[in-house]
């Protein structure tokens, strides 16, 4: 198998990437122009396109029916439908922002931190318009690649909502998003996907997001989706404030059998999300398929011992938040790990998120309803932390540079400086997006409210911002 490319990630390659000729083509036969568009239409690729297209109903799914009801779950009755509605809601809003400015302000080239407007309106983009794959000559539908990414910019302000669920009012909330996506998600996803190749090879790509010219490893969306969402979540709990009662009543979930299904509606969807990632149905996706499968199993693994140990009595939900700890800290590893490292990736997150989870929730005492930053931030750090340590060819990882990128370092890997790298990226990510969201969440709570009255909380959101009821009996 060859060295894994440069960034291979969801976004690696903006849909008006050109792949250049590896080295030894360049060699024998000089500077090979990048293809016309006539000629990229009998390079697509059909077997890529149709992963691409089943990836990202897959991802789709992860957001709805997934998350919704793993988060519907895990609140009260008298809040059900609020966070349904949400969360549905946040994925139709942020599909027409994608639409609108999000993909050009993510895949154009502008800057090193956002991309520009000429693609606004997917002007310039039709069912005769490519983008590019990670081998050379193959090409998918640029409408494919669209939808793929539009996924992940629904799911992660979806995700952001579990951290003050069942105490925020739903129009500002909608605001909020997007005015996120617009100011930290997109640029984010620029920083880190997007690259856009030279005409013809060169050692230097000619224009890159920040933290991708970095070296930055991020396979599908570690910084992008779950620290950048886990950080803006706890930021969010902070300033809305805990839930009335909150410590005082209880609290149960008010239906585990509903979380159960939508964590494993998340688990089958993460395969999207992950091996998708590769842009192409071939080895690399496997590896990202097999490597989200075992981590996420030994993470569910590891956390129900914890809990069997420390508590005397695993719980479905411990085994079931393990397994998204798991899914969370692989996801910028997937394409670069071997099996047995994502195991082992798998048991240290789900080991540290529990700790975060019990001990450090409760030390601080802030009300993360539903572990949005304990499990996605926490999570998502472990992971690209440790993306670091296991893309190591020495530990059977896939390395990182790419013969067609940087062949002056081809197979060459240092562990110190790329863990320094991704640590670097992951302080980004928690400025941006922690600092951004403190803003907004303070500018609407100033102008809007974002909390609803005592009474609204107390008789619930539901029937209050919704005028429905989830169960009527």
């Amino acid at each position: 198998m060859k060295l894994s490319r440069m960034m291979a990630s969801a976004g690696g390659l903006a849909a008006a990437a050109l792949v250049a000729a590896p080295a030894w083509a360049q060699a024998a036969a000089g500077p090979i122009k990048a293809p016309t568009a006539e000629q990229m239409a009998t390079m697509v690729n059909k077997g890529d396109t149709t992963w691409m297209l089943i990836s990202s109903a897959l991802v789709l799914m992860m957001s709805v029916p997934a998350l919704a009801l793993f988060y519907g779950g895990l609140v009260r009755t008298k809040n059900m439908l609020s966070v349904l509605m949400q969360v549905f809601m946040i994925v139709s809003v942020a599909s027409l922002v994608w639409v609108c400015w999000g993909y050009s302000m993510a895949f154009t080239s502008g800057n090193s931190f956002v991309g520009g407007f000429s693609k606004m309106f997917l002007a310039g983009v039709s069912a005769s318009t490519y983008a590019a794959t990670f081998s050379n000559n193959v090409y998918i539908p640029e409408y494919a690649f669209v939808c793929f990414q539009m996924t992940f910019a629904c799911i992660t302000p979806a995700l952001i909502v579990g951290a003050f669920a069942e105490r925020v009012k739903f129009t500002p909330l909608l605001i909020f998003v997007v005015l996120w996506l617009t100011i930290v998600y997109f640029p984010m996803a620029h920083m880190v996907w997007y690259w856009a190749g030279p005409d013809f090879l060169s050692d230097t790509p000619t224009d890159t997001g920040l933290l991708y010219g970095w070296g930055a490893l991020d396979f599908a969306g570690g910084t992008v989706v779950h620290i950048n969402a886990g950080i803006a979540g706890l930021v969010g709990c902070f300033i809305i404030g805990k839930r009335n009662g909150y410590k005082t009543e209880p609290m149960p979930p008010h239906s585990l059998t509903m979380t159960m299904i939508g964590a494993s509606l998340l688990w089958v969807g993460w395969f999207g999300f992950n091996a998708g990632s590769n842009l192409e149905a071939n080895g690399v996706a496997a590896v990202a398929f097999i490597n989200t499968f075992v981590a996420t199993a030994a993470a569910a693994v590891a956390w129900a011992v914890i809990e069997q140990i420390v508590h005397k009595k695993p719980s479905l939900l411990g085994g079931v938040s393990g397994a998204v700890a798991g899914l969370v800290a692989i996801t910028p590893a997937s394409g670069f790990a071997a099996p047995m490292t994502s195991i082992l990736l798998g048991f240290v997150a789900s080991g540290v998120c529990f700790f975060f989870v019990t001990t450090i929730k409760n030390k601080f005492g802030y009300d993360d309803t539903l572990d949005v930053f304990g499990i996605h931030c926490v999570g998502g750090i472990i992971g690209a932390i440790g993306t670091g340590i296991v893309a190591d060819p020495a530990l059977g990882g896939q390395g990182w540079f790419d013969y067609t990128v940087f062949p002056s370092v081809a197979g060459t890997y240092d562990m110190g400086a790329q863990v320094l790298t991704q640590i670097k990226a992951v302080l980004v990510t928690l400025v941006l997006s922690g600092g951004v969201s403190a803003v907004l969440f303070y500018g609407l709570k100033m102008t809007m409210g974002l909390r609803p009255s005592a009474e609204v909380e107390a008789e619930g959101l539901d029937i209050n911002e919704h005028g429905e009821r989830a169960y009527n009996y």
